[in-house]
């Protein structure tokens, strides 16, 4: 084995699907890129790490709600546009031609575009790690749509594209929660 630098460590870990983080700041919506998110329990709660170096932050920060839209492959230039300009600035669904569509239960909008949106409260944010703490109240997934595969940031400015999934439910049955 070689040995890596140890500042490029996290490129071997970053695993979960770069998504698309929208809220409201009781004007307007915005969308961030964030490719930093953790699945936490089955209930489902989830984490993603933002700071107020982003514009969404202060929204997310004082409205403590949000929407995560999962992006596909296809999405990827859009997905990189919108995480390299601010919504300080910038109407982003305008920009990148997404639609925003009223959710059931939060004010920030899901993205028409995206393979699935899910909903979001914020339970907790993290100061010292910038990790804010997301309980999922509703969400929707669009089966129709052709193109499923979903992106992965490896964190130097490239990203890997899910493939062939792999069944192991029967084997995993006893850790599952009942119904996935």
């Amino acid at each position: 084995m070689r040995q890596l630098k140890l500042n490029k460590a996290f490129t071997l870990m970053e695993s979960g699907p770069v998504v698309l983080v929208t809220t409201h700041d009781g004007k307007k919506g915005n969308i961030m890129t964030i490719s930093w998110t953790m699945v936490m329990d089955f209930t489902p709660v989830f984490a993603i790490v933002t700071g107020a170096w982003n514009h969404s932050f202060a929204a997310l920060r004082k409205n403590r709600e949000c929407v995560i839209a999962i992006p596909t492959v296809d999405m990827l230039d859009k997905v990189v546009g919108i995480g390299t300009c601010s919504g300080a600035d910038t109407d982003k669904f305008a920009k990148f031609k997404l639609t925003p569509v009223q959710g059931k239960v939060v004010k920030p909008p899901l993205i028409k575009e995206c393979l699935a949106n899910i909903e979001c409260k914020v339970i907790d944010i993290v100061k010292k790690h910038n990790i804010v703490v997301l309980q999922a109240v509703a969400a929707c997934r669009d089966s129709a749509r052709k193109e499923q595969r979903t992106v992965h940031a490896v964190g130097d400015g490239t990203f890997i594209v899910d493939g062939r999934r792999i069944d192991r439910k029967k084997m995993m049955a006893s850790k599952l929660p009942s119904g996935v």
